[in-house]
């Protein structure tokens, strides 16, 4: 059964720095796009952050482009998200997602062709 683990959320004050991890198990890592969600209370899940196998194809959310970085290491079978300036907006629950697509296309940004997720981790911004 594949499993996906997100760490590294918590309380964070505005203007801070958060990096998520997820760590992926019985799958092919590297036959997999990987993708990072999040959902705010009330809220349908947004995506963030799609990075393909090799890295080549990257995307990113506009609410999120120039603040966080999406990055994976294939021999470690985790992606990561670092996230800077963060904003109470950016307050949810944070998702990692694997889509068993090596490359990204133009669907990348629908959590429905993501067939893998994390149970998720919060993240809390204060202001």
């Amino acid at each position: 059964q594949v499993q996906l683990v997100e760490s590294g959320g918590g309380v964070v004050q505005a203007g801070g720095s958060l990096r998520l991890s997820c760590a992926a198990s019985r799958l092919t890592f590297s036959d997999h796009t990987m993708g990072w969600f999040r959902q705010a209370p009330g809220k349908e899940r947004e995506f963030l952050a799609a990075r393909s196998w090799n890295g080549i194809s990257t995307y990113y959310a506009d609410s999120v482009k120039g603040r966080f970085t999406i990055s994976r290491d294939n021999a470690e079978n985790t992606v990561f998200l670092l996230m800077n300036s963060l904003k109470p907006e950016d307050t949810a629950v944070y998702y990692c997602a694997a889509a068993n697509r090596r490359y990204a296309s133009g669907w990348y940004h629908e959590a429905s062709r993501y067939d893998f997720w994390g149970q998720g981790t919060q993240v809390t911004v204060s202001s």
